[in-house]
């Protein structure tokens, strides 16, 4: 996932444009396929044990289609834009006129970012449902159609939001917690490795390049979204079985604003415990886990709680 290209005052969202040429080329070397949005599904399901990948860009900023769009135009290289219907036009980023001529390529999709990119997870039902039921209608009269791909702002979503999102007619749902995508996660918590010029760098870029699924059964608790009497969350994750030497996976948590080895146990071969040590006290809780395989790529898998403002 990426945001701004070459807006070098912004570096917790932007990349520089010669590290996003040389993550492309990466990507090639390592013979990932890049796959068609509008060929998800059919991905998702078959030759799942071809490496591919799927390049997603939020907001629609300017910097995109001056220093992005060119370069992927030229490759045919697929990807996502996913667009919030308020900030089109206004200073910084792309008009429609832009939009609708980059959304002509058949191997580009205009996704849905919301309308107002607030954070909507704040929101009550009734004001989630109208600020997507706006931006739908805009979709529906810039390009014609809703798009299937919606994109939580600020990757946060709760069981409300994503309930709201399915009953909407979303397909997919996309956050910014990162992981690799195989046909066990949930089509409304989708990750996303987050880029940007910190982690965008080539060392750790190639780090992400050998990333594998991380299959599970379900990670509670399942609302993403926590309040003080259930912070910090009592997290377990349910793994498939079979998976090997799961008893080597290692965890790591940002409880009390401070990144730590997790403490965690075992509930017979295949379920976790994290036992987080203490409250998520930043706006976002993380965990990561990985477990390193044999050939020296790793299984990953992010988790993102955020916590209610008091």
């Amino acid at each position: 996932m990426y945001h701004r290209f070459e807006e070098n005052k912004y570096p917790s969202t932007n990349i520089r444009v010669k590290d996003f040429k040389e993550h492309l080329e990466m990507i090639k070397k390592s013979k990932i396929k890049f796959i068609n949005p509008a060929n998800f599904e059919e991905e998702l399901k078959n030759n799942k044990k071809e490496r591919k990948i799927l390049i997603t860009i939020d907001d629609g900023y300017q910097s995109f289609y001056d220093n992005a769009w060119p370069i992927l135009k030229e490759a045919k290289i697929p990807f996502i834009l996913f667009i919030s219907t308020r900030e089109v036009g206004k200073k910084g980023y792309m008009s429609w006129k832009d939009i609708r001529e980059i959304e002509k390529f058949k191997f580009v999709e205009i996704g849905n970012h919301s309308h107002t990119h607030e954070y909507l997870i704040d929101f009550t039902d009734e004001e989630i449902k109208n600020d997507l039921q706006k931006s739908i209608s805009i979709f529906e009269k810039q390009l014609g159609k809703n798009s299937i791909f919606f994109s939580y702002p600020f990757g946060e979503y709760s069981t409300n939001l994503k309930n709201i999102v399915i009953n909407l007619g979303f397909k997919y749902a996309f956050g910014q917690h990162s992981g690799v995508i195989d046909h066990t996660k949930n089509y409304y918590e989708m990750p996303r490795f987050p880029i940007n010029e910190k982690y965008g760098e080539v060392k750790r870029f190639n780090t992400i390049l050998k990333t594998l699924p991380f299959p599970f059964k379900s990670i509670k608790p399942e609302n993403r979204y926590i309040n003080d009497n259930n912070n910090p969350p009592k997290v377990s994750i349910e793994f498939y079985d079979n998976l090997e030497n799961l008893k080597n996976i290692n965890c790591f948590s940002n409880e009390e604003d401070k990144w730590r080895n997790s403490q965690i146990s075992f509930d017979g071969k295949y379920k976790l415990y994290i036992n987080l040590e203490g409250k998520f006290i930043t706006e976002r809780g993380r965990i990561n886990c990985s477990l390193r395989e044999s050939n020296g790529f790793y299984r990953w898998l992010g988790i993102q709680y955020v916590v209610k403002e008091k």
